[in-house]
């Protein structure tokens, strides 16, 4: 499958386009930047072609997918113009920052007969799937509350997280993957409550969920110590994750087990989360499999969190 890019951003130089050179089924054809001098350094440094404007991009008859590393403002509006032009779409989360945004974006791919996927890189991480299997086998006893958080220092002050207008914001840029592993873990949650704090964006938050007699505690922020972690606390036990959200290729999973009779840690391989998503991504564009209501989900939730939040 050859994939275009849309746009030189940082997260596709040092994650996404390096994991499609060491995946199979997919190839990158072209990167498209408004900046020749961008572009070319792109094309050089991943053997593709470099284009100028997105709009040359989408008009290409070898370009099969695109992926959309654009700021979170931008991922709609270009979104469109992809599907439009009947190119499939991996996008960086999150889609859309809104419900009505995101379901009329499904209904246009559906439409037009192309996928939709939202790039949270870490569930095709194995380990999540290994903690799932010592959850169903009952060794931390029942579920009763999931918890999770994902922090980062302050960052400089001209970075786009800060910027309104591009979207910024702790809730879409880390606020969702907690929101993500809830659903993971506990199936179709809905939002009981959410604070924010606020400096010109949401700088940081804390979300409440429930779900069939669960409940889930999320924390986020973008002016904290870097904290990246999940549990699973049970009638029986506990289970940790550490650095669940952003697991190195190389690193070995660190899942810790507590029980009455002790604790252990789980002995799991590493894993490349981001080239399994985009051979993932490749699969679903080959057999027409979407998870376009789990896209919906997601949004939904976001939605519920900023309308709370802004309930204050």
């Amino acid at each position: 499958m050859n994939l275009g890019v849309l746009g030189c951003a940082d997260i596709a130089w040092r994650m996404v386009l390096p994991a499609v050179e060491r995946a199979s089924g997919i190839r990158v054809a072209a990167v498209a930047s408004r900046d020749a001098d961008k572009a070319g350094k792109f094309a050089r440094r991943f053997e593709c072609d470099a284009v100028v404007g997105y709009e040359s991009l989408l008009e290409r008859s070898d370009v099969d997918a695109v992926y959309i590393p654009l700021p979170n403002a931008l991922h709609v509006p270009w979104a469109v113009e992809a599907v439009k032009a009947g190119k499939h779409l991996l996008v960086e989360k999150p889609l859309a920052p809104s419900l009505a945004e995101a379901r009329s974006l499904v209904e246009l791919a559906e439409t037009c007969g192309v996928v939709v996927v939202e790039g949270f890189m870490f569930l095709h991480h194995s380990q999540h799937r290994a903690v799932a299997e010592v959850v169903a086998s009952g060794r931390i006893g029942a579920v009763r509350e999931f918890s999770a958080v994902f922090g980062i220092p302050g960052l400089p002050a001209d970075n786009i997280r800060y910027s309104s207008s591009l979207g910024g914001g702790a809730l879409l840029d880390l606020g969702v993957y907690p929101l993500r592993a809830a659903q993971f873990f506990l199936g179709d949650v809905s939002v009981a409550g959410a604070v924010s704090t606020v400096d010109g964006v949401d700088v940081g938050g804390a979300v409440l969920v429930e779900g069939d007699g669960r409940i889930g505690r999320l924390a986020y922020g973008m002016q904290h110590g870097y904290q990246c972690s999940y549990s699973l606390w049970g009638s029986h036990g506990r289970i940790t994750v550490d650095r669940a959200f952003t697991t190195p290729a190389g690193m070995a999973p660190n899942v810790l087990v507590e029980q009455p009779s002790g604790n252990s840690r789980l002995e799991l391989p590493a894993d490349d989360q981001f080239r399994n998503m985009v051979e993932d991504f490749a699969r679903v564009v080959r057999t027409g499999e979407h998870a376009h209501g789990e896209v919906l989900r997601q949004a939904a939730l976001v939605s519920a969190v900023q309308e709370f939040s802004d309930r204050r």
